[in-house]
């Protein structure tokens, strides 16, 4: 009988099996991260809501309509970490690490927060891989992140993705294409609320998913024909060092991403497999957040890619890790005095660095013989009365099922050279 109680709705919970795949993936990432010279960073799941709306953006749908926000018992107000690079640059500057080497390339992982529609692949909670190299301009910064990210799906075994790419020009450019987007925009047939965001961010409209939007904005004039020769010498030597990387991109001009603080490099990866949710994540430069949320002028360029959709990618393709195997010996004492025995030995095994397991509350041989095939392990102990009585346990190999005696206090050791 199960509880009454569930999680609620809009949470992507991993449990045994499926959770190997969602570990595999945040492992593999930690490791390309650390042989990259990123250092972890640990953030809170919550700051201060001007954080947000100041760094992300308040015509943002991510601020206006989707952040679990909340005032404190002191009448602060809260909110939900929507995304990690503001609260990673927050911590930056916080602590002064960029005013030592740079750039500050730190990367962090966990639960994100948006109240959005729940449906397959997008969820209020979700799970991210973070990655922000703070304090650099140079163009081989913006394509040492691509590539991270590029290798690391790869190394999991996606072979359907594409990589999006697209400048938005910087605070000198931008501001002519921005005249040029709302003159085009004001002409068109659109709702009040967008209308005014016509006003606030034009670049937002871009970035609208309705079909009925979508169609009216086909030919809106694109960023790219506005860069500075500054912007285009930038993103030229991008394209340059990716084709020298060997990385594959998408020319995407109408690539415009959901978050205020982008400037030029944005890109985006996307999986066919995944329907309306393809986006498995993406990132880019964002030269001007520092200054927006009272820091220093401090360029930056990062990205957040979704665990939980690479974890569907990994399913679509069927390259879904599979379990591991949590134990290499697995303990069967038959008996009170063989469950101590076994007991002790487990826990020398584990102080060995060996994963060992043991059967408990008195099962039968059967039973517990079950729980080892179940366990995955290699090898099973088997320690009964008269094998106590002669001083030597039955180590049986699980794949053969080959068995033999040997004496209880080699045992670790010959467990060690068998497991090599």
């Amino acid at each position: 009988m199960s509880s009454n109680f569930q999680a609620p709705k809009g949470v992507n919970e991993y449990f045994p099996p499926r959770s190997e795949t969602y570990l595999a993936a945040r492992d593999a990432f930690a490791a390309a991260a650390v042989r990259a010279g990123y250092s972890y960073l640990e953030l809170p799941v919550f700051e201060d809501t001007r954080l947000f709306a100041r760094g992300v953006g308040e015509s943002t749908d991510v601020v206006s309509k989707e952040m679990y926000t909340f005032d404190d018992r002191g009448g602060r107000s809260i909110t939900l970490r929507p995304e990690f690079t503001v609260g990673v640059l927050r911590s930056v500057l916080q602590h002064g690490l960029h005013k030592g080497e740079l750039p500050v390339k730190v990367w962090a992982t966990g639960p994100a927060f948006r109240y959005e529609r729940a449906q397959a692949g997008r969820y209020r909670q979700f799970y991210q891989v973070d990655l922000e190299a703070i304090g650099s301009e140079d163009p081989a910064v913006d394509v040492e992140t691509i590539a991270l990210a590029w290798d690391w799906y790869r190394d999991l075994g996606l072979t359907r993705l594409s990589l999006h790419l697209n400048s938005l020009g910087c605070r000198e450019c931008r501001p002519v294409y921005r005249s040029a987007l709302q003159e085009f925009l004001r002409g068109l047939d659109l709702d009040e609320a967008t209308r005014a965001r016509v006003e606030i961010n034009p670049l937002r409209v871009l970035d609208d998913k309705r079909p009925e939007v979508r169609a009216q904005v086909e030919d809106a004039p694109l960023v790219m024909d506005y860069l500075c020769g500054a912007c285009k010498a930038h993103h030229d030597k991008v394209r340059e060092l990716l084709s020298d990387l060997s990385v594959p991109w998408v020319d995407d001009p109408r690539l415009v991403r959901g978050l205020d603080y982008y400037t030029r490099t944005t890109y985006e990866f996307d999986h066919p497999l995944l329907g309306a949710q393809s986006g498995v994540g993406g990132g880019g430069r964002y030269d001007g957040l520092s200054e927006d949320i009272g820091g220093p002028p401090l360029p930056g360029i990062g990205f957040g890619l979704g665990l939980d959709r690479t974890v569907l990618a990994m399913e679509a393709e069927e390259v879904a890790a599979a379990a591991a195997s949590r134990v290499a010996v697995y303990g069967v004492p038959l008996g009170e005095e063989a469950q101590r025995k076994i007991f002790g030995l487990v826990a020398g095994l584990r102080r060995a660095g060996i994963a060992a397991d043991m059967s408990y509350d008195g099962k039968k041989l059967k039973g517990a013989m079950r729980g080892a095939d179940r366990s995955g392990a290699a090898y099973a102990v088997i320690l009964g009365e008269r094998d106590l009585a002669e001083g030597a346990a039955q180590v049986k190999d699980l794949a053969t099922g080959d068995q033999v005696a040997v004496p209880l206090d080699r045992i670790a050791e010959v467990l060690k050279e068998k497991l090599g």
